[in-house]
């Protein structure tokens, strides 16, 4: 038997519900899931205000409180490269034998799909709502938040400040 192997491609900043149905969509067609969180290199920024660290953490927590098996996930943190054409080989660098990425980046289905490698869209869950770039606008503006993140996301967020780290960030 041929194992599946995909990569669900994100920055994951911070993970929110969306990404939990993402990634359950995701292992309903592969039997081995990467999880490549990018911009790896990137943190304390307004759009990437958390460590690769942090956001690795969030994710392994909240697929265990969500009971996804995650003996079926490998997470990757990979940074950009200087030049997008290059990027995919970052991936192919730190993982191996994948047939199908998982993306709703433009840029990312399209640079996958000039390699020659199949691109799933993953079906969006409350889009407007349902962004990383919401939920730090939120927290931003101190507005309601909380609902639109795993338990152990929000968790995490608050042991390491991540509010104030927001509004500090976007002031």
């Amino acid at each position: 038997m041929t194992l599946r192997v995909g990569a669900l491609v994100g920055r994951f900043q911070p993970l929110h519900n969306g990404h939990i149905e993402a990634v359950n969509f995701a292992l309903t067609k592969v039997d081995l899931l990467y999880i490549v969180v990018g911009s790896a290199e990137k943190s304390h920024e307004i759009r990437n205000p958390f460590t690769a660290g942090e956001r690795m953490r969030m994710i392994k927590l909240a697929l265990d409180d969500s009971g996804i098996d995650c003996h079926r996930i490998m997470i990757v943190p990979i940074p950009d490269a200087e030049a997008h054409s290059v990027w995919v080989s970052y991936v192919d660098s730190y993982t191996m034998n994948y047939s199908v990425v998982f993306t709703n980046d433009p840029l990312s289905a399209r640079l996958f799909s000039e390699k020659g490698v199949k691109v799933l869209e993953v079906p969006l869950l409350r889009r407007g709502s349902l962004s990383g770039t919401e939920v730090r606008n939120r927290i931003s503006n101190r507005r309601q938040w909380r609902r639109l993140v795993p338990n152990a996301v929000e968790d995490v967020i608050m042991e390491i400040d991540g509010e104030a780290r927001i509004r500090g960030l976007s002031s």
